[in-house]
């Protein structure tokens, strides 16, 4: 029987340099019966030249070859869909409660979409498939680096012969995976830190790092499904809005984290917070995207000064400014489910759905011409009745 072969396309979002997989996790994949095919230059920009992919095993092909010959095509965000043909598999990070009509497109083209943001991220087993907690570990880390990089003062206490500086008072606004990396790293730095989140659970996480917890009493503990926040009311965000900018105004640096799967960001620092801030404060808003941020005015990619001279920061694409680091964590995932849906050398999608596995349940939208995760197929029969 010959072995599934897996392309590794190259990324084609703008500013991308992540890679699906890396050399090191090919001898696996090969125990496991894939081959493993390179759209050439896939790597480059990671730092994993199509040499380090050769001496690992695997082939390096152009672009059409890719696509021509591979059984799967993985991927970091979007690869070139149209190139797609029937019966062929993508797993990426493909959003598909924001792209719904495109998963529908795809599964009436007969593609299977595997989407790696669809893991049930509570299940123990699914740990080292979690590509969204890896990125957002990298996330977290940078973003600190990146505030302080703008910051023009120290983060620690500094004491020299000129006199003594304060060290930077830094707020971390959720505190999921990318936010407790963000207090962790701002504390390591020697600043004050401070972390919220409306999860009551996490003050014990915020404290173990070395950060104060404020809590707030306009919202209650809001712990939603898979271990995200839930959304909340237009009237809770209010209260929390009004409460939060009190305490806004008063740091340095705030680093704002909060999302919701397939959902616009909720928004937390307004224009009249940002307005209040001193001169020389930096945000940074990790939930920036074209659905809009965490911050009022904050622009997906860029850097604003406001009037009153506080730097936002729209970052929403930290891991692909850490493109090894983050390449390395996410092919560990992606490997790992790869894995899990393989059975001697071909995928067995079909048969795991059958038998009602989770993991395949959370990650297979479009499986045999129809989309079969239930989230999104909820989401397009809630379109069509609208209609």
């Amino acid at each position: 029987m010959a072995a599934l072969r897996v392309g590794v396309a190259k990324e084609v979002g703008p500013g991308e340099r992540r890679v699906a997989l890396t050399p090191d996790v090919l001898g696996k994949l090969a125990e496991a019966g894939v081959d493993v095919l390179v759209e050439a230059g896939a790597g480059v920009g990671a730092w994993f030249p199509d040499e380090k992919y050769e001496q690992a095993g695997a082939r390096i092909t152009d672009t059409a070859g890719l696509y021509n010959d591979a059984d799967v095509v993985v991927a970091v965000g979007r690869p070139d869909l149209t190139r797609l043909r029937s019966g062929q598999t993508v797993v990426g990070l493909l959003a598909p409660l924001l792209n719904a009509d495109l998963m529908a497109d795809l599964a009436r083209r007969g593609i299977t979409v595997v989407s790696l943001d669809g893991l049930p991220r509570t299940l123990t087993r699914a740990q080292g498939m979690d590509a969204l907690s890896s990125q957002s570990n990298v996330s977290g880390y940078k973003a600190v680096l990146v505030a302080a990089e703008r910051f023009d003062r120290f983060f620690p206490m500094m004491i020299t012969a000129a006199g003594t500086a304060k060290p930077a008072e830094v707020l971390v606004l959720g505190a999921g995976v990318a936010g407790l990396q963000a207090i962790g790293t701002a504390k390591r730095l020697g600043a004050i830190v401070r972390g919220y989140d409306v999860r009551a659970a996490s003050k014990d996480e915020v404290k173990s790092l070395g950060g104060q917890f404020i809590e707030l009493k306009s919202v209650e503990n809001t712990a939603g499904e898979g271990g995200y926040a839930r959304a909340l009311s237009e009237q809770e965000q209010a209260a929390q809005q009004a409460e939060l900018t009190d305490h806004i105004v008063k740091h340095d640096i705030v680093i704002t984290t909060a999302q919701v799967p397939g959902r616009r960001p909720p928004l937390l620092v307004t224009a009249a917070a940002v307005a209040r801030m001193r001169p020389g404060s930096v945000i940074v808003d990790m939930g920036a995207s074209e659905l809009g941020g965490n911050v009022e005015g904050s622009v997906p990619g860029q850097s604003v000064v406001t009037d009153n001279g506080v730097t936002v920061i729209g970052a929403g694409d930290l891991p692909s400014r850490m493109a090894t680091s983050a390449s390395n964590t996410y092919s560990r995932n992606m490997s790992a489910l790869l894995i899990h849906l393989v059975a001697e050398g071909s995928l067995a999608i079909g048969d795991l759905l059958a038998a009602g596995d989770e993991i395949a349940a959370g990650v297979v939208i479009t499986h045999g011409g129809a989309v079969v995760q239930a989230a999104t197929a909820a989401l397009l029969a809630d379109q069509e009745a609208s209609v």
